[in-house]
This record gives C-alpha cells, structure tokens and sequence, in this order.
C-alpha cells in the first residue's frame, strides 16, 4: 500500500529559477540514472529474495526513492514556472519544454523517453543488490555534475541531501551483502569454476601496460605473462617452458583452484 503525503523529504527552495538548468535535472527524474529507475529497481527487486530483512530495506529504499523522484520533480517545476520572461524563453526555445510546457516530464537531458530497459533485476539477491551499488555509483556521479553546475543555493542543497542518500544506500546494500558473506565473494549461485579461476591473463603490452597489483599477483591470483604460450601449451600440445605461466588444478567441492607450477602433475 501507498499512502502520499505532501511533505518533501527535503525543502525545495529555488530562489533563482534557470529553465536551462532544468533541462539537466530531467536526467534524475526521466533518465537512466534517475529516481524513477531506482525506486521502480528496487521495488522489483524486493520480491526476489526470501530474507525478510533484505525485503524490508529494499521496499523501504525503493518507496524513500519516489520522494526524491518528487523532489526532482519540484525542482524542475520551480526552475520552469517561476523563471523571468527573458529564461523562460531560452528554456521554450529548446525541444524540451518549447513542445511539454514546464514542469517535469518522463524524459532525460536530451528528450529521450525513460525506457523499462533501465532497470536492472535478475531474480538473485546478490546479483541485484552488487548492482545497486554500481546503480546508486551512477546517480551519485550524476548529482555530482549537477551540483557544480547549480547556481541557486536552494537548488544546490536539495542536490547535496539527495547525493548524500545515494552514499546511505549504497552502504546499506554492503552491509546487505556482508550479512550474506557475499560482499567480498566474487562466486555466488551453483556455478563449479573450471580451471581458470584464479588466473590473470597478460593481454595487453606497449607503454604502460604489464602493470602489476593485487588484481593480478598472488596470493589471489597466477599472472600469465604470455597466455598465446599458455593456450598453445594447454591446447596446442606445445612443450612446457619456464615462464611466468601457473596452471590451476580446480579446488574440490566447487571452491577456488590452487596453484601448480609447470610440469607438476595432478
């Protein structure tokens, strides 16, 4: 059940209004990035996990994201309806409001039409909820750019509270995943890991490249520094030579491989 009150979450007070601006902030109301896709995300999202708690907090994030979309929206209308002539007419010469009118409308920045595809449900809790931390990434990134273009001191502290939100839920969705042993698990599901597991293949080479560090280096994972030898040494039926190259033996009852040297055998 839905109940709407009319009290922002967060006082909106545009004292100078820039239908130009406005434009901007459709990203947040009709774009990829924007409330209406997360709260929409979330909601869904709830109905995919058995854990009442995970449930909660998504239904509760998803309905706190529709009052952001409501004070997006309240912004674009401040900054349309209560705009001099002489902006109203710069924002009415573009495609956007010239052919809606003022206010907020189900579109982004450029005028392209919000689209279900934006949403990003898989039916997994883990998969859904390390998706939400790259989705709650990308509306911060967004609001970012938005408060160093705002010029109204109203309009920049409502940004500030609504980014500041995308850095709540993002770590509320971590603890989420640490309650699941899944923050730090790069496997989740039934999938058994061939052989490969735990190897970094050197794929790149020229001015800066063959860097090293933990994403590549022991303990976590065996560097490959020539994986065309590799391959033709699995494959080709190549003779083993001393490299940098280790081969996985697959880890038994479905965890990581461990690593062995050239010419260990199993």
């Amino acid at each position: 059940m839905f109940i709407h009150k009319s009290v922002l979450l967060h006082e909106v007070k545009v004292q100078k209004p820039d239908p130009v601006f406005a434009e901007k902030l459709l990203e947040q109301f009709g774009g990829a990035t924007g409330e209406l896709t997360a709260s929409l995300t979330y909601l869904t999202q709830s109905f995919h996990t058995d854990s009442p708690g995970i449930r909660d907090m998504l239904q509760d994030i998803g309905t706190e994201e529709l009052g952001h979309l409501e004070i997006v929206a309240m912004l674009i209308e401040q900054h349309t309806k209560r705009a001099a002539s002489n902006l109203q007419d710069k924002a009415y010469q573009s495609t956007l409001f010239a052919i809606r009118g003022p206010g907020p409308h189900l579109i982004d920045s450029k005028g392209l039409s919000w689209d279900g595809r934006y949403l990003n449900e898989g039916g997994n809790v883990v998969r859904d909820l390390r998706a939400d931390i790259a989705a709650e990434a990308g509306a911060l990134n967004t609001y970012e750019q938005l408060i160093a273009m705002a010029e109204d001191d109203g309009t920049r502290q409502a940004l500030v509270h609504l980014a500041t939100r995308e850095v709540s839920h993002t770590h509320m969705f971590m603890e989420a995943l640490k309650s699941l042993n899944a923050l730090d698990q790069p496997l989740f599901g039934d999938l058994k890991p061939d052989q490969t597991v735990n190897l970094y293949f050197n794929l790149s080479s020229g001015p800066g490249a063959d860097q090293r560090g933990p994403w590549n280096s022991e303990p976590a994972f065996q560097y490959v520094a020539n994986p065309l030898q590799h391959e033709m040494q699995e494959h080709g039926g190549g003779q083993p030579t001393q490299s940098n190259e280790m081969r996985m033996n697959p880890a038994e009852h479905g965890g990581l491989g461990q690593a062995r040297k050239p010419g260990e055998q199993h």
